[in-house]
């Protein structure tokens, strides 16, 4: 019975509490906006503060997350950049390679057409003595290829030297700078002969040296062409060799001596040109040979000199 009176109760009072909320359902549906606005104020005043910072929160995330894409965006298209820098930097360097090669062989071409009436094979340098300079050294091309001893060296615009042995596909070549150098030459616009020797002392001031020059007309004067002779014993005629850079008179007073800037840079050879033929002569004088046997080099030319000043002077 007791059981039964509580459950009244509960169901009156549930009764009451819906009705209290209807009314105030009713009565705020009749108040409308004038009771909505101070809600939606009170509501504004807390709920935006925590929107406006949730909505920063996301913002900063996204910007973030597309600063890291970007990161890694700008980091690949970086490594892709290295990459063809790197590829655009050995082909220039290629291209550079080429170019220098290709003006060295147009050189040769056209020192080639210089000397249109001798045959000629071409050939590079394989090897060579220690130094900065090309003294002495080895060329690709050999008895095979029609090479013999004796044989004119050519490149540049010039005479190199002369080749002094022969294998099956390898030559040596001694350059006109070597110590134990000379050769017979003449100044091309007056023929009056002197001999070029070789000294690689003065060649870090890129001169060779001129000795026993028979000008006795004094006609010869700096910037003159000289070239081979035609009495030389194994160098063909009229292969420049350099021009005067300074010239003096002998003690003797009847030759003159100086030096000469040879058109060959013998720092830089790569490739030079073998003449395929052989200088016709018959030495009158066997111990005078030119970079044979009998040389002659600069050192023997000077002292020469010297005892003929002793000489002079006794």
């Amino acid at each position: 019975m007791r059981k039964k009176t509580n459950d009244n109760k509960t169901n009156k009072y549930l009764l009451v509490g819906l009705s209290v909320l209807c009314v105030v359902l009713i009565t705020v549906s009749f108040l409308g906006s004038n009771l909505v606005s101070p809600v939606k104020q009170v509501s504004g005043f807390l709920i935006t503060p925590v929107q406006k910072g949730i909505n920063g929160f996301g913002s900063w995330l996204a910007g973030l997350t597309d600063n890291f894409e970007d990161a890694v965006t700008l980091r690949a298209e970086n490594e892709e950049l290295k990459a063809k820098v790197d590829s655009l930097t050995a082909e220039n360097s290629q291209l550079i390679q080429n170019k220098e090669e290709l003006d060295r062989l147009r050189e040769l071409f056209e020192l080639d057409q210089q000397y249109e009436d001798y045959e000629k094979v071409g050939a590079r340098i394989i090897a060579k003595e220690s130094g900065n300079w090309f003294q002495l050294f080895t060329i690709d091309k050999g008895s095979s290829d029609g090479i013999k001893k004796d044989m004119n060296v050519i490149s540049g615009s010039g005479l190199v030297g002369i080749v002094t042995e022969v294998g099956t596909n390898w030559a040596t070549v001694r350059s006109i700078i070597d110590d134990n150098s000379s050769v017979s030459a003449m100044v091309s616009t007056t023929s009056d002969q002197c001999i070029i020797a070789g000294d690689l002392r003065l060649l870090d001031e890129g001169e060779l040296n001129l000795v026993r020059l028979t000008d006795s007309d004094n006609k010869v004067h700096v910037g003159d062409k000289v070239v081979t002779s035609y009495i030389s014993e194994k160098f063909l005629p009229g292969i420049l060799i350099g021009y005067i850079s300074e010239l003096n008179n002998d003690s003797n007073n009847m030759t003159k001596s100086g030096y000469l800037t040879p058109v060959v840079d013998f720092r830089h050879l790569q490739e030079v040109l073998v003449i395929l033929e052989l200088k016709d002569y018959v030495p009158a004088d066997s111990t005078t040979a030119e970079d044979g046997s009998g040389i002659i080099s600069a050192n023997t030319f000077l002292a020469e000199d010297q005892t003929e000043q002793t000489e002079e002077e006794t």
